[in-house]
């Protein structure tokens, strides 16, 4: 029997429901797969499953939301954020939407499996949404079932928890709830699916509005409506804009520009700790500027500005680390497009796109000067970085471990170390060492001493300030493609602890944590090729 306190504390959430309040919805209150014409939602219940099991939450969002141990410890709390009871003042609906899937345009998606349950104001009184991701079909469900697996929910609940302790904007993860249900995937797509165990998540966010909200009414041309959601968004999440400007139609331009510097902020953060989102459609791109949708992301442990972690991108390679910057600035141009109609000046949307390189340029060379000691960016600083980069490349080198110990390397003022002593901080970031030859080791004294000099130019020479300004910009640790598959072996085989561990560990990412460095250490060779470990699919 639950316990009826239980169920009161979850029904003390405050909701109010601007965006099912104040946008129009779907009049078809039917849950049956259809293209949404003239609305920006459609109400829909999450579809109850058989044996709700909370896994892990997220102490800090709960904490956000006003939540104590004893409710995220309850029952009625798996019940809720597993979908099988809506809380008192909930209103759920999935969202429409439409989307440019690796460049071309895919026409309506929307939340195909996933069901906000609302937005409730947290302890400061700003609203988020709650979005169970996982449960059940949706208008927008096309031909699937609308459920996620363990898998890659244990992935989605841990990378939203990291990328938000790594400082880094994102959706959060209240909740990692299995079900108790099998769900069958094709994780290959191979022609072999198999039940898997499946899960739902509790994303929460101030706004999942993504730029593809704006692109299907666009290209639908209904103006009405893409004003509405416009209008909608800069009143709610951008109202100092609307403070400034005095009007929705002049605020378009700076908001804009806004949203250009929010996502250009955003890409910079991933390229500094090697993360790469792999399916940067225009449908997982949010107007606020966070990491949404994560899917088959990854992280760059050998350093490969070719890599991607998604097998469904393996041959065009659209989505790999190196490209990330411009196809972010390709997603924004797809949502200039879709507003433009709502200006009669082009000129500020044009400009805001064109000053996105130059701002992404001002943003990475000062990022990358703080990551290699050096404090303000200088003139020739690009060029040694092009070295190391080069360097970085000639033989498998671990990006993070190479950043991280290269703060502990000697300056050698006076010259009295050898190149061994130089390069032995370094050691641990191989993942070849046979193959350092005598020539590569040269080399990359030669480089460490350019480095050392340009340290000594920056004026950060005393070692223990550089040291703690570099290990703040240069995580230890970061949820690690293996990492997470053996957390999700583990839970396959009924085991949480790990999940748990790795939460745990990943909220303090800059930290050394003495008896955690198994969780910071170069990938196994078993996971060089292992899926999941190196790439995935875009399946859940």
């Amino acid at each position: 029997m639950k316990d009826s306190r239980d169920q009161l504390s979850l029904d003390r959430l405050e909701f109010d429901n601007r965006f099912t309040r104040e946008l129009p919805a779907d009049p078809d209150a039917t849950n049956r797969r259809r293209q949404v014409e003239g609305a920006a939602y459609s109400r829909v219940l999450p579809t109850p499953v058989a044996a709700p099991r909370t896994i892990a939450w997220s102490r800090e969002v709960a904490e956000v939301l006003g939540l104590d141990e004893a409710t995220c410890t309850s029952q009625d709390f798996a019940e809720v954020f597993g979908g099988n009871r809506v809380p008192a003042g909930a209103d759920p609906f999935a969202m429409a939407y439409a989307g440019h899937q690796f460049g071309n345009w895919a026409g309506q998606l929307g939340d195909g499996r996933a069901i906000a349950l609302g937005e409730v104001l947290d302890r400061d009184g700003h609203h988020q949404t709650l979005q169970l991701k996982g449960a059940g079909p949706t208008p927008y469900s096309r031909g699937a079932d609308g459920r996620a697996v363990l898998r890659s929910s244990i992935r989605e609940f841990l990378c939203s928890e990291a990328m938000h302790h790594l400082g880094i904007p994102t959706s959060r993860a209240l909740s990692l709830v299995a079900t108790g249900d099998d769900v069958v995937r094709d994780m290959l797509y191979d022609g072999n699916p198999a039940p898997e165990p499946g899960a739902v998540v509790c994303r929460v966010a101030p706004s999942f509005v993504r730029f593809g909200t704006f692109e299907l009414p666009a290209v639908r041309g209904d103006t009405a409506l893409l004003r509405q959601l416009v209008t909608f968004t800069i009143t709610h999440d951008f109202p100092h804009l609307l403070a400034q400007h005095g009007s929705i139609d002049e605020a378009i331009g700076p908001w804009f520009a806004e949203v250009c510097e929010r996502t250009c902020a955003l890409v910079v953060d991933w390229m500094r700790v090697g993360f790469v989102h792999g399916v940067l459609n225009t449908d997982n791109m949010s107007i606020l500027g966070l990491t949404i949708d994560y899917g088959p992301y990854g992280w760059l442990e050998d350093f490969d500005p070719h890599w991607t972690p998604n097998t469904t991108d393996a041959g065009q390679r659209r989505y790999r680390y190196g490209a990330q910057p411009q196809v972010v600035q390709w997603n924004l141009l797809r949502l200039a497009n879709a507003i433009v109609t709502l200006t009669d000046d082009p000129d500020p949307l044009q400009r805001a796109l064109t000053e996105f390189g130059t701002d992404y340029e001002r943003r990475f060379d000062a990022m990358m000067a703080e990551r290699l000691g050096w404090g303000e960016p200088q003139e020739g600083d690009e060029e040694l970085r092009l070295d190391m980069f080069e360097l970085l490349g000639r033989t498998e080198t671990d990006m993070l471990i190479f950043f991280r110990g290269l703060a502990r390397v000697p300056l050698d003022p006076d010259g009295d170390l050898d190149d061994q002593e130089l390069l032995d901080p370094l050691a641990d970031a191989f993942y070849r060492p046979d193959e350092l030859t005598a020539e590569l080791r040269t080399a990359w004294a030669t480089w460490l001493r350019a480095w050392a000099q340009r340290v000594h130019d920056g004026d950060m020479d005393d070692d223990e300030d550089r040291r703690a300004a570099m290990d703040a910009v240069n995580p230890r640790f970061v949820l690690r493609n293996y990492l997470a598959q053996e957390a999700i072996d583990a839970a396959e085989a009924g085991d949480d602890s790990l999940v748990l561990e790795l939460l745990d560990t990943l909220r303090r990412p800059y930290d050394e944590q003495p008896g955690r460095e198994r969780f910071a250490a170069r990938r196994p060779e078993w996971a060089r090729t292992r899926v999941g470990s190196s790439m995935l699919s875009c399946s859940s």
